[in-house]
């Protein structure tokens, strides 16, 4: 990392000496006014660029706060240009400068075609409809602001995101997070806690796709939820900067940022976040034939501290080589520094529940991750619309180191201190991923459609536990719990897709081969599992168009859940010291076929996307618990031991709907309701795990104008109660608040966000096993309260869209994957 940054710095020390250079020509000074032609106003950050008539260098620069330049070029003849997002370019042709010239005043008038190609479209429906996606904008929702891309999802029609970050859609975990339509290290080696550390003010919309076509890898048994990052293309400079405080503890800021002139777009967006994140939970537990002198309950109550820094730049170069290619590369670099503290006191209880044994446990765990990506995309658009070839070549680099000391003491009936612990965990993951596809129309109406791709992974998993010894005072390695996991994994996929649209009748077929190749070899043991498996995927995707306000979609997918590496590796992982958790070797993928039926219709005012959907799946693997007698500190004890098996046959099938409804100029809502119903069958050691869920979350969001052109907006989310075989998990309530204000003269906007405002977001659970019964209720983040400060910079903000257009439809989009 240290050579590439000693690169860069090469580069920024070479521009600076041609700088320097190109000092020593006689310059001429050139300067004006740009003046919005409707307010009168000087227009800050218009851009002006010179270009020489004979060929030679681009030069330019911006105006000041009044819209004012004054720049600097060589003596020639120009075509001056003078720039503005939103705004109609003015071009005054072959101007001769040779002494120092004043151009006046230079009136720019509003564009209103490029309207709806602005940055920040200020009135712009948070969730937009389209026949083959749902499309949530994210730049005026003010309940993430401040947020990271886990409060963005978790706003996002058909996706929850439970309180430990897991990621679902319809209720179904299994699912495909692309960024900017690819596999990213932004999403990282864990995903949930990578997930919390982008910047919500980095993205700029999610797309949600429940069926597929055949464009897109087959993993994901729900869906793909596709994260497109900000980048901005409006010509010449325009950046935003956002400035976040709150409690607890949040400091943060973030800034996008992108500046075009002629042939070159560079673009980044940037994110630094300090924050503490307290949490709780409390496990009682009830055995219900106890051993020996091990206890009747057991009761657990843990607090959390979780302080994190976290950086994140991603940086791009896009170069126009004609008009109709281009090329773009980008870095990324992210890293995350932690300290977190967890603290657990148990309370051992005998049949009278009386307590005979308190323990308190202390966890200090440090943890420093670091993720680097290099990017290259080429597209090529040839004469016909639509016709086009995308190449991408992307190489990722991920290291998740953490160093935990777990003390532990006696404290009733008497102090005891018991031994010590460390653990040490080193994941180092590198990603090779190269792909293409070609887009090539027939006639008017029909599509064909090829390409290929080949994701290479290879990642290492060092685990080291280390116990004390008492008559040495030193640690000593733990051969049963340490271990290394070598994880090879090698995916081969090729496409073919056709698609044409007959009057109002559209249908896209596809057909996805891919190939796997699994290597996992286990260091301390010298064992080597080797598996590969090829398989195809079929996709089907008809629409019917009754007429411009009403549609109706049919999908069909088959996908696939690959295990990854922690379902593998077959070394125990302590939870705790009566709760550990193992992988499965021989563990396989699950296969899903997928049915989704979409009805779409729209009004004057109400748009409404409903959907029943089917999932079928087979060879599911499903945790499984093994219970088993140890000594714990000279205490038999039973230790529940879990693991993944192909344990089932699983049938799940659902009803959703979203509505926006715009009743008023000044108030806007959005509700989405999704009912989902799942009936596992499957039997291992004599356990049955059959088991009928029937669950359901709602979602509102209402956003109102008060006086004032004060802006507030309501989230609430109710998330039914679900069950299964072994466990059940009460309903939850959270509710988010936020109210924001345009400031000087609408350049700016200061917001106030409230994230679960009741302190509600907890999961409250029951779990069973031959010998147990479990109440729990865990809360990853307590309240919280953000104050935001975003100012922009050329970037205007329209308080209308253009043409009375409905805010919440969207455009027909038969073939766009």
């Amino acid at each position: 990392m240290n050579r590439k940054l000693l690169h860069i710095l090469v580069i920024v020390f070479s521009l600076t000496t041609y700088a320097q250079q190109k000092s020593n020509i006689p310059q001429i000074t050139v300067s004006g006014n740009v003046i919005d032609n409707e307010t009168k106003q000087g227009l800050e950050y218009a851009t002006i660029v010179f270009t020489p008539v004979n060929g030679k260098e681009i030069t330019g620069g911006i105006t000041d706060t009044n819209g004012s330049f004054n720049i600097q070029v060589a003596k020639g003849k120009y075509n001056i240009s003078v720039e503005f997002i939103s705004f109609k370019t003015k071009t005054i042709y072959n101007k001769l400068v040779d002494k120092d010239i004043n151009l006046g005043t230079i009136f720019l008038e509003m564009d209103a075609e490029a309207l709806d190609e602005v940055e920040i479209i200020a009135e712009k429906s948070t969730v937009e409809i389209r026949l083959d996606k749902k499309i949530y904008n994210v730049g005026k929702d003010m309940t993430v602001k401040g947020g990271t891309a886990s409060d963005v999802l978790d706003n996002v029609p058909s996706v929850n995101v439970d309180v430990e970050g897991n990621v679902s859609l319809r209720g179904n975990e299994n699912v495909r997070i692309l960024v900017n339509g690819k596999p990213s290290g932004l999403v990282g080696l864990s995903g949930t806690d990578a997930l919390r550390q982008l910047p919500a003010d980095a993205i700029e919309k999610v797309e949600v796709i429940t069926s597929p076509s055949a464009r897109y890898d087959a993993e994901g048994t729900a869906g793909i939820l596709n994260i497109i990052l900000r980048k901005g293309k409006a010509q010449g400079f325009n950046s935003s900067v956002t400035l976040t405080a709150g409690d607890p503890h949040n400091i943060g800021a973030s800034t996008n940022m992108n500046y075009r002139i002629n042939k070159f777009n560079f673009f980044t967006n940037i994110g630094y976040n300090d924050s503490e994140g307290p949490g709780n939970s409390y496990n009682n537990t009830t055995y219900l034939n106890p051993y020996e002198n091990s206890p009747y309950f057991r009761n657990e109550k843990s607090k959390y501290n979780r302080k994190n820094e976290n950086f994140n730049t991603n940086l791009g170069i896009e170069y126009y080589l004609t008009d109709k290619s281009s090329i773009t590369g980008s870095f990324l670099y992210r890293t995350s520094k932690g300290d977190d503290k967890s603290s657990n006191i148990t309370n051992e209880l005998d049949q009278n529940k009386t307590i005979t044994r308190t323990n308190d446990r202390t966890e200090i765990e440090i943890d420093d991750d670091k993720t680097i990506e290099y990017s290259l995309n080429f597209t090529q658009d040839f004469k016909k619309d639509g016709h086009k070839l995308i190449l991408d070549f992307q190489y990722g680099k991920s290291d998740e180191k953490s160093d935990a000391y777990i003390s532990d003491y006696d404290t009733f009936p008497s102090y005891e201190e018991n031994n010590p612990e460390r653990n040490f965990t080193d994941e180092e993951s590198e990603d090779i991923m190269f792909k293409g596809d070609y887009v090539l129309p027939i006639g008017e109406n029909t599509q064909f459609e090829f390409g290929f791709k080949a994701d290479l992974n290879d990642l290492n998993s060092d685990y080291l536990v280390e116990d004390f010894n008492e008559e040495t005072e030193e640690y000593y390695n733990n051969t049963n719990l340490s271990n290394t996991l070598d994880f090879k994994q090698d995916i081969y996929s090729v496409y073919t897709q056709y698609g044409s649209k007959i009057n109002k009748f559209s249908y896209l077929l596809g057909l996805r081969m891919e190939n796997t190749d699994r290597k996992i070899n286990l260091i301390q043991t010298n064992e080597t599992y080797n598996k590969s498996f090829t398989k195809f995927f079929p996709t089907i995707n008809l629409g019917l168009e009754f007429n411009d306000s009403e549609s109706l979609t049919l999908g069909y997918s088959r996908r696939l859940r690959r295990p990854r590496h922690w379902f593998l590796n077959p070394f125990e992982s302590r939870v705790s010291e009566t709760s550990v958790r193992k992988g499965n070797v021989n563990l396989d993928p699950t296969y899903t076929n997928s049915f989704d039926l979409g009805y779409l219709k729209r009004w004057d005012k109400l748009t409404l996307n409903s959907s029943i959907y089917y999932q079928h799946e087979t060879n599911n693997f499903e945790m499984v618990e093994n219970e088993e007698i140890r000594d714990i500190d000279g205490v038999q004890t039973l230790v529940i031991i879990r693991n993944p098996i192909n344990l089932s046959s699983r049938d799940r099938y659902g009803f959703e709907f979203t509505a926006n409804y715009n009743p008023y100029k000044w108030w806007r809502i959005t509700q989405s309701f999704n009912f989902f119903k799942s009936e596992t069958k499957g039997d291992y050691n004599e356990i049955n795990y059959d088991s009928d869920d029937t669950s359901w979350f709602t979602r509102l969001n209402s956003r109102v104008t008060l006086p004032g052109k004060i802006d507030w907006q309501t989230r609430a989310m109710y998330r039914g109660p679900s069950e299964s075989a072994l466990s059940k998990r009460e309903g939850m309530l959270s509710v988010n608040l936020a109210f924001s204000k345009d400031i000087f003269k609408d350049n700016a906007t200061l917001s106030l966000n409230v994230s679960d405002l009741f302190n509600s977001r907890k999961r409250k659970s029951e779990s069973y096993t031959t010998n147990t019964i479990s109440k729990g209720e865990f809360q990853w983040r307590e309240r919280q309260i953000l104050l935001n400060f975003t100012y922009r910079f050329n970037q205007k903000k329209k308080q209308e869209r253009p043409n009375g257009e409905n805010n919440g439809g969207g455009e027909e989009e038969m073939f766009k994957a």
